[in-house]
């Protein structure tokens, strides 16, 4: 396999001039918008109309903060790996702190919480599964389960980047498109939204009673802490890193560079309004409908309870609607979030010294075998514990934590790696610390009243 085509590798045949203007810029868009195929599924679907059932309006600015806020890291990230061409765990590893066997304290962390998040997935797998029982009874939840996981399996084993990302934009149109309509339609019903309801939900009010799902909310919604790591290794196989090639400290190096942040940004920029309101969307539906009638989503009834929200709207018939766009909506995460795995094992893998992660074919091997282990894995944990909300929040809350993490990996990107040529302005600053005390804050607030 020729290492010409290697997305991580860094030469002076892969260097390409930026584009130089918003329409041209609009051509290299794609690696926000993978993050988006994971975000507009179990974030939306599970854990939004979930805090939404449970909490009413009252927690709305909970979404808005966590979708608008790690932005600003993820660009921070994001420009960490257009101007060194590291990977995520590449990067981890050189953080501060104690080194155990090759790899440092953060890289093992990582590692810790990915072997727990899989419980999150776990849900989502089962979430599908439940969907396609209730479309086809006959046929047990389990035997889904492990259905799904090699269909996805197969998909992604092979591991082709253009592929990954055209999938994943064609699967989030129509359900996004569908909430919409169906939030519309609300106006028509007895659970319409007054302004009153959306202005009583942007006061920073936070019930005791509604921490624990908002904290998962928090971590899931929005970019969260691993989807930031993500968007490292699709900002690589793009090809920003690679179009702006290996530092050499020249004023032509500073300019390729300069042009392929720009694009980085809009990408990312474009991509947080997309999941912003949509996130927004399934929120205001979930509180209207569900909270009202006192329903939350939990067990093997989540998605019929979840489809209340649009048969209470759309009419009975939404129902088959609903149901494939959940599919949809969830299998898009799944197929995302499984394409990202695989690369961040196999780089955690190659820090810690059991593959090399540089070695084309070893790295490719690698992730065809997790591409088939893995989704195994999310299969076996559902069928054993059975309640998907449950799963997809653990995951949820266990991915707040990690946002600490790479919080800390921001900070000395910023500060202690910084680059010579390039200049940090105050709005720029100022915009990431809002971000990274907003991310502190509402974590610290929250463990607080779980506590108090």
């Amino acid at each position: 396999m020729s290492e010409s085509l290697d997305p991580y590798l860094l030469s002076q045949d892969k260097i390409k001039h930026p584009p130089s203007t918003f329409r041209e810029r609009l051509k290299f868009l794609g690696p926000s918008f993978i993050l988006s195929a994971s975000i507009v599924g179990s974030g939306e679907l599970i854990a939004t109309t979930t805090l939404g059932a449970e909490a009413g309006f009252i927690t709305f600015w909970v979404i808005i903060v966590s979708c608008l806020v790690k932005v600003a890291v993820q660009l921070e990230f994001g420009k960490h790996t257009i101007l060194t061409g590291e990977t995520a765990m590449q990067a981890f590893n050189k953080l501060p702190g104690p080194v155990y066997g090759k790899a440092r304290w953060t890289v093992w962390t990582v590692l810790a919480v990915m072997i727990i998040k899989l419980m999150q997935v776990g849900g989502i797998v089962g979430g599908v599964a439940i969907i396609l029982n209730i479309a086809i009874p006959g046929i047990g939840v389990p035997v889904f389960c492990f259905g799904i996981a090699i269909i996805v399996a197969l998909m992604i084993y092979r591991g082709y980047y253009s592929f990954i990302e055209k999938f994943s934009l064609s699967m989030i149109g129509f359900f996004t498109i569908f909430t919409f309509a169906s939030l519309y339609f609300l106006k028509f019903t007895p659970y319409q939204i007054s302004i009153e309801s959306i202005w009583s939900g942007l006061q920073f009010n936070l019930p005791k009673e509604a921490v624990a799902v908002a904290i998962g909310a928090f971590g899931i919604t929005g970019v969260g802490g691993d989807e930031i790591i993500h968007y490292n290794y699709w900002c690589l196989e793009k090809g920003y890193a690679a179009f702006t090639g290996k530092n050499d400290n020249s004023e032509e190096w500073k300019s390729r560079a300069e042009g392929w942040l720009k694009v980085m940004k809009l990408d990312a920029i474009i991509a947080m309004c997309i999941y912003t309101s949509v996130t927004a969307a399934f929120y205001l539906l979930g509180a209207a409908v569900l909270h009202a009638q006192g329903f939350v989503p939990e067990g093997y009834a989540m998605v019929e309870t979840l489809s209340a929200m649009y048969t209470e709207s759309l009419g009975p018939y939404a129902k088959s609607a609903f149901l494939i766009g959940a599919f949809i909506t969830l299998f898009s995460t799944l197929f995302a979030a499984l394409a990202a795995w695989t690369r961040q094992i196999t780089d955690i893998f190659g820090q810690i010294g059991w593959i090399s992660f540089s070695n084309f074919k070893q790295r490719k091997k690698t992730i065809a075998v997790l591409a088939w282990v893995i989704p195994l894995l999310w299969a076996l944990l559902f069928v054993f514990i059975k309640l998907p909300v449950l799963m997809v929040l653990t995951g949820g809350i266990v991915g707040s934590f990690l946002l600490f993490l790479v919080v800390f990996a921001v900070i000395h990107f910023r500060y202690f790696r910084t680059q010579p040529l390039f200049k940090h302005g105050f709005f720029y600053d100022f915009a990431l610390w809002i971000s990274i005390l907003s991310i502190l804050g509402v974590g610290i607030l929250g463990i607080i009243k779980l506590y108090s």
